[in-house]
């Protein structure tokens, strides 16, 4: 549990408490941070104000976001200039928050930016990606190293990160990852990595040290997911990993769509399947499954979404001791989602969905129920981007 959750969870705001926290009110606004009292005394939020970044896809274009710490309420800032025949899509932002990088579908190419310390970007450089229509994009937990997926040539790029200057170094030739590598994963601790390949339902299995990437051996290269196989989360502990299947179908029920759930071998990386996979709700309303999928930084709670003006959040519990999911109760939601992206802030307090429906395009926000994993829509949401965003990364 994060010290964030922990507070929000545990401290109750006693009138000494309260008197103690307005007077410090003035250094926490000062720090960025926002703290509140209840009627009940208790504390109902300490959340700092933060950037994000979107790619916009059809303007070619990366744009900051400003996210409201006490609301979660989402404002657009400044954007890069337009770059026509880019369509950048996947985003990844260095630990150290000095540079984003943006993968550029149509150029074949990654933009590397500065960040400011107002969160605006500039741009550093371009570097060629060593692939055809690269896709989603990932930097290990030691900010070393960014892994990028190839769509039309079926493979990864590996490149090194200048710490000084964030420009990167393509390492060797790209490594194969079957047909159509799409959604790209490295766990918590950097040592193995995933990728779907929608055309063939599945899941393909890597190891990963000191910037080498390499396929498990047979048997263990790739393991079946279902069909569409998209998105990917893993939970904190890194023992489970969970796989949004949008078009495959179900045992005994209507429903299209489920969750794929694997245990992770915490020596090989090898996936198995988790005993009762896939999960999926008994009544859903959508013609389409989830295509996106995210854990919440606690462990705790599944989503998985698709578009939709209705029923289109589902929600899970995870069974700690052997990872199966529980529906939640009430899940799908009766809530309006999309299918571009699903992130949870890491403090645990807010979630994010793109969206990219030509009259909605934008962002959904929503909270949720540390208890019972229920979300409620954020004041306000959703947050119109203009224009249907690509992929979503959160600067905290």
């Amino acid at each position: 549990m994060s010290f964030l959750r922990a507070a929000h969870a545990a401290l109750v705001c006693q009138s000494g408490l309260c008197r103690i926290l307005a007077a410090l009110g003035i250094v926490l606004v000062l720090a960025g941070l926002s703290v509140s009292c209840n009627s009940s005394g208790n504390v109902s939020r300490i959340a700092p104000n933060h950037n994000a970044y979107i790619t916009l896809p059809a303007n070619g274009s990366v744009a900051l976001l400003h996210i409201d710490g006490p609301t979660g309420a989402i404002t657009m800032g400044a954007q890069t200039p337009e770059t026509f025949g880019t369509t950048p899509r996947g985003l990844a932002l260095l630990p150290s928050k000095k540079f984003l990088y943006a993968v550029n579908a149509l150029d074949n190419s990654i933009s590397v930016f500065n960040v400011a310390s107002d969160g605006t970007l500039g741009l550093a450089s371009t570097t060629p990606v060593g692939g055809s229509s690269p896709d989603a994009a990932v930097i290990d937990p030691s900010g070393k190293y960014l892994l990028v997926t190839n769509t039309l040539t079926n493979n990864i790029s590996v490149f090194s990160i200048d710490a000084g200057s964030g420009a990167l170094s393509l390492m060797g030739t790209p490594v194969y990852a079957n047909t159509g590598p799409s959604e790209i994963l490295i766990t918590p601790s950097g040592r193995f990595v995933y990728v779907t390949n929608p055309g063939i339902g599945t899941v393909t299995e890597f190891s990963f040290s000191n910037g080498v990437l390499a396929q498990l051996p047979a048997p263990n290269s790739s393991v079946f997911s279902g069909l569409g196989a998209f998105g990917l989360a893993v939970d904190a502990s890194e023992r489970f990993l969970y796989v949004a299947n949008p078009s495959a179908s179900n045992p005994l029920v209507t429903t299209v769509g489920n969750v794929a759930g694997f245990n992770i071998d915490s020596g090989t990386g090898a996936l198995t399947a988790i005993l009762g996979s896939p999960f999926f709700p008994s009544i859903s309303n959508n013609s389409q499954g989830p295509s996106v999928i995210t854990v919440d930084p606690n462990g705790r709670f599944v989503y998985a979404v698709s578009a939709g003006s209705s029923a289109s959040i589902w929600g899970f519990e995870i069974t700690s001791s052997n990872g199966q999911l529980v529906t939640l109760t009430s899940s799908p939601f009766n809530l309006a989602a999309g299918d571009l992206f699903a992130l949870i802030d890491p403090s645990g307090h807010y979630f994010y969905i793109g969206i990219g429906e030509s009259t909605t395009s934008g962002i959904a926000g929503y909270t949720y129920d540390p208890s019972t994993g229920t979300p409620t829509a954020i004041t306000g949401s959703p947050f119109s981007t203009g224009t249907a965003p690509g992929k979503m990364v959160i600067s905290q």
